[in-house]
């Protein structure tokens, strides 16, 4: 099945790994947010500190994702290569946020998955 529309998922074609792998990216996206919160509120020494860096971590990272990244159609496209090298570095920031915060496993599950996820992404058609 092809799908249509705006975007680098237009003309995409749908088989069950790619479905899966989008479901993967998305909840990789969201586990991003969630660790730099995490780490924001593990981090800072103080309330306001804490509040600013949970809050603050996040929004940077959604920013750069929507502005570079977004999967419905990036605001300011990359080529390939740097789209794939921008996006392994910010999701690389969650595994990094996870071992500071004194959760190592963790960050090796995720790091792999994103690994995994891209790679999928751009090789699988």
């Amino acid at each position: 099945m092809r799908t249509a529309g705006p975007g680098p998922v237009a003309g995409r074609t749908w088989t069950p790994v790619t479905v899966v792998n989008a479901g993967v990216a998305f909840a990789l996206e969201m586990g991003l947010l969630a660790a730099l919160c995490y780490w924001g509120v593990r981090t800072g020494r103080s309330v306001p500190a804490k509040s600013l860096l949970a809050i603050g971590a996040p929004a940077l990272a959604a920013t750069v994702w929507g502005l570079f990244l977004a999967a419905g159609g990036p605001k300011f496209p990359l080529p390939t290569a740097a789209t794939i090298v921008l996006k392994l570095l910010v999701l690389g920031t969650a595994p990094l946020a996870l071992v500071a915060t004194g959760r190592p496993v963790l960050a090796a599950v995720f790091g792999g998955l994103a690994v995994i996820s891209v790679a999928v992404e751009y090789t699988v058609h």
